[in-house]
């Protein structure tokens, strides 16, 4: 298949330049050579370390779904494996890998993140091994730059989720397809098929990738023996993730029955990335650029294909999320990269001056668009909430012996990090908690005991969605609600990132109200 979609590539690889006297080619075993081999690698992913280093801990600010990956990873083997039955396998390899971190090194915020720095540095050395094959060196290593720059990859970087190891893992095997495509031994095709299913073990919509790769080999006019190999890979895979498929399946429900049909929005972003990056191919096609059949027929069903197939199963049976095919951005990277490369040696034909002031205008727009989204990212505000500080914020308000409530109860998830602050108040709702009842967030007791055990408290510090939510409408809920309407007042409304902190205490002794 290589051979078939890299058939327009100059001798070299390299995309054309003005002409001028060639240097003399380093020798393959020459330390310059290898250097050289090595740029379109490691450029990409040192600057990735970098960026997923800088401000890491986002100013000490950590959202609900790192939360569940905290208290999830410090449990025992045992609990785990208890959970996984009922809910999140399909995070379960995630789960053991950050059990293993935390066991080695219970560094906070900086051990839950910093496997996906190393992932997005491992995908970005990736893209950049990809776009080097394809286009040449200087393509390689500016599509890694681009796909490290983008938004959201920076987001997912920081992100104590499995996301970013995901795309690492998708982004080594469609190199490793691209190796296997050309070379006629097995060991691409052992590799690229171990990858993949790692990858769709630490997510399954990872396996979309497999429709992608399926496209490229149609649309290049793969040979039939390809062909073959791909889909005995293909259907290796797929064995392997049976199990996972199976038992993720059974648990749809409870894991995304959250999630709503894809909005609007979702679909403009879609179609905006997909149309950029058609456009991108096309002036690349039409310019004469060597790598762009090759580079076009791996970039644009990469970027599509995944995407695209979840968004339009999600029209029936809501499913998408942008992260869960966050690996779809090494299709935009590759086509940037190689219009990049192609630009700059287009820009060597000005006279000196234009090429100065061009270079200086491209950087200067580069970072006004690019340094705002990275500054955000870094915040708290970037994520739907901020469980540190609904936990600083229960801290100032609360007395040992406080009831609190979580309204509603997956809200439970803002304090479980933080067992010295929720071991000091007395959970008024839990009937078993996570560990012992094998789940996220606990099991409740039903409405009329959750009433009582109200009903007994002087003071109650609820922790509730931000104003403007849904209500849920469970019985259990509307106890809640109804007890604290009935028997309470409201001494105190902290309104932190995504939630409230609201004291309450009993009708008549509105003295009790400072902390």
């Amino acid at each position: 298949m290589e051979e078939a979609i890299t058939q327009h590539l100059d001798a070299t690889g390299t995309i054309p330049g003005p002409r001028r006297t060639p240097a003399p080619a380093p020798r393959p075993g020459d330390p310059a050579a290898r250097r050289a081999r090595a740029v379109p690698v490691a450029v990409p992913a040192l600057t990735a370390l970098a960026l997923g280093l800088w401000g890491i801990e986002r100013q000490g600010s950590m959202w609900r779904d790192e939360s569940v990956t905290y208290q999830v990873a410090h449990r025992s083997p045992g609990e785990l494996w208890g959970l996984l039955g009922g809910i999140d396998a399909v995070h379960g390899l995630y789960y053991l890998l950050m059990h293993a971190v935390f066991a080695v090194w219970d560094g906070g915020l900086v051990a839950l993140r910093l496997p996906s720095v190393l992932g997005t540095a491992l995908a970005a050395a990736g893209v950049g091994a990809i776009g080097a094959r394809l286009s040449g060196r200087a393509a390689g290593t500016l599509a890694g730059l681009v796909f490290v720059l983008l938004p959201l990859t920076q987001h997912h970087a920081q992100e104590g989720r499995s996301y970013a190891l995901v795309t690492a893992g998708v982004t080594g095997a469609t190199y490793f397809f691209l190796r296997a495509s050309s070379d006629p031994r097995a060991r691409w095709w052992t590799a690229y098929a171990l990858t993949l299913a790692v990858a769709s073990w630490l997510h399954a919509f990872a396996a979309l990738v497999l429709v992608a790769h399926g496209l490229t080999l149609w649309w290049s006019g793969a040979r039939r023996r390809e062909a073959r190999r791909w889909a005995g890979a293909a259907a290796g895979v797929g064995l392997g993730l049976l199990p996972l498929a199976v038992i993720s399946a059974g648990q749809a429900e409870a894991q995304l029955g959250w999630l709503g049909r894809p909005g609007a929005g979702a679909w403009l972003l879609y179609a905006g990335l997909s149309a950029t990056a058609v456009l991108l191919c096309r002036i690349l096609l039409r310019a004469g650029h060597p790598g762009a059949p090759a580079l076009t027929c791996l970039a644009l069903p990469l970027l599509i294909a995944p995407a695209g197939l979840l968004m339009t199963v999600s029209l029936v049976k809501p499913w998408y999320v942008d992260r869960y095919v966050l690996y779809g951005m090494t299709g935009l990277a590759l086509p940037a990269g190689s219009a990049l490369a192609w630009t700059v040696g287009r820009r060597h034909r000005l006279a000196p001056a234009p090429r100065l002031l061009t270079a200086c205008v491209s950087v200067a727009l580069a970072v006004a668009v690019l340094l705002p989204w990275s500054l955000l990212v870094r915040s708290p505000e970037s994520r739907k909430d901020d469980v540190a500080a609904v936990a600083r914020a229960v801290e100032r308000q609360a007395r040992p012996g406080d009831g609190v409530l979580f309204m509603p109860a997956r809200r439970r998830a803002w304090l479980l990090p933080y067992p010295e602050i929720h071991e000091r108040l007395d959970d008024l709702a839990l009937a078993r908690p996570p560990r012992r009842s094998h789940t996220l967030h606990g099991t409740e007791l039903s409405p009329s005991a959750i009433h009582r055990a109200i009903a007994a408290s002087g003071r109650v510090i609820a922790l509730q969605d931000e104003a403007g939510q849904p209500l849920d409408p469970f019985p259990g809920e509307e106890v809640k609600r109804r007890a604290l309407r009935g028997h309470f007042e409201e001494c105190e409304r902290v309104r932190v990132r995504g939630g409230q902190v609201v004291l309450y205490v009993r009708r008549g002794r509105e003295g009790e109200c400072g902390p």
